[in-house]
């Protein structure tokens, strides 16, 4: 039976570098974030006021599109980055800090909510948890130009809407991965690990979890 995972993280928390793995792994199909292909997305980040709503727009729609494309899709599949995160956690944080106006905001919440009860829920979100020490470091190890300029400061914001809103998701079942922790390019016993625990929350497992000692021994591996 094909299966539909979403990996939700902050951003630079590793959810690409995470899909690519574990598709090769499993040998399932990914469906990756377009970042580069969004052409607001250098000029967001030099002037957020003035396109945030342009650029949320953009994700949104592409992220809707491949949402449905992975429900027709007939082998399982790992999406990079969940249609959930552009309105819980990007838009909201936009808006939030004033950068989205509220009649936009409005009619962007109005789009998501009302095309999202057409569509299925994944059977599994992977949310890579990580510090924001640990997301400015992997940031800069990338070297992507724009994102230079992001802070630390907005991606703190970022990670508090994320604890917010995966404390409350009940669409489907979540396997939260303490990315701190878990370097899954450096030691394959990390990405052993991970899929282990991704095959017993999908066999339905109901408590998985990555204990110290677990994490300790699978990077001796």
């Amino acid at each position: 039976m094909k299966k539909f995972i979403a990996v939700a993280g902050n951003i630079g928390v590793g959810k690409s570098t995470l899909v690519d793995l574990l598709c090769r792994r499993l040998r399932w199909e990914p469906f990756y974030e377009p970042v580069a292909e969004n052409p607001y997305i250098s000029d967001f980040y030099q002037d957020m006021a003035a396109w945030a709503f342009h650029s949320q727009v953009f994700f949104l729609t592409h992220r809707l599109r491949a949402h449905h494309q992975i429900a027709a899709h007939p082998t399982s599949v790992i999406q990079d980055r969940s249609v959930y995160e552009d309105a819980e956690i990007f838009a909201q944080n936009l808006y939030l800090q004033g950068h989205i106006q509220p009649r936009d905001y409005g009619t962007y919440r109005g789009l998501y909510e009302t095309v999202m009860d057409f569509l299925p829920p994944p059977d599994l979100v992977i949310y890579l948890r990580a510090s924001v020490p640990t997301l400015v470091t992997r940031i800069s190890r990338r070297g992507r130009d724009y994102e230079r300029t992001i802070s630390p400061g907005y991606l703190n914001s970022l990670n508090e809407l994320y604890e917010r809103w995966i404390s409350s998701f009940t669409l489907c079942p979540v396997l939260t991965v303490p990315a701190d922790h878990l370097d899954f390019v450096a030691h394959p016993g990390h990405l052993n690990l991970i899929t282990r625990k991704v095959e017993e929350r999908l066999t339905g497992k109901e408590v998985v979890s990555f204990e110290p000692e677990e994490v300790a021994r699978a990077a001796e591996d």
